[in-house]
């Protein structure tokens, strides 16, 4: 069984639609406080419709709680994490994967901290994506018109998906967490056997 991390998440549907995934593949989910949301939001279970009760998910008052609770507060502990982040020179794909490992993600406005990315260097990776200016066609539509009013202007602080942008420029930056929480997943699973993936 593989373990998801979320590390003080913050939009309800994205940990909702991670749980669903995590039911489906028989993952464990760890929340690590603070939450930007309550475990009783409608949206998170809205999100997670009727798979919510049966998902296997442990809450954590912080990482170090965490990473005392799960054994992997040692070298050969943390041989088990991956910590993914868009700051990463090794791609999710070359990592090897065995069952038991952690995938961790950050926070939807900021990703992992600094001082937790440097802490575990070698344990980072990433999902590549276009940048920018290539994936956003219609990059000039996201501007802030100077006639918006302010209600407005504070909705487009993040995008369809979810996603934070920043409000000068409007740009992606990062898929979505529930996303990128999925496509690692799915590789940790394929390279494991798990039955129905064929590789």
């Amino acid at each position: 069984m593989f373990n998801l991390v979320l590390v003080e998440p913050e939009i309800p549907a994205n940990t909702g639609n991670i749980g669903r995934t995590c039911v489906v593949t028989g993952t464990r989910l760890h929340l690590v406080e603070p939450l930007g949301f309550s475990l009783d939001d409608r949206a998170l279970k809205r999100a997670g419709l009727g798979y919510w009760e049966n998902l296997d998910v442990h809450v954590w008052g912080s990482w170090e709680e965490f990473l005392r609770g799960e054994g992997l507060d040692t070298p050969a502990g943390a041989k088990r994490l991956h910590f993914l982040t868009k700051k990463a020179r090794r791609i999710y794909s070359d990592a090897t994967y065995r069952d038991g490992d952690y995938l961790v993600l950050g926070k939807e406005s900021a990703g992992l901290s600094e001082e937790l990315l440097a802490a575990y260097a070698e344990r980072c990776e990433r999902i590549p994506m276009l940048p920018d200016g290539a994936s956003l066609a219609n990059a000039e539509s996201w501007k802030h018109p100077a006639d918006e009013d302010l209600d407005h202007a504070a909705l487009r602080q993040q995008d369809i998906c979810g996603n934070f942008v920043d409000p000068n420029d409007w740009r992606i930056s990062a898929l979505n967490l529930s996303n990128a929480a999925a496509i690692v997943l799915y590789e940790a699973l394929r390279q494991t056997e798990f039955a129905g993936i064929e590789g």
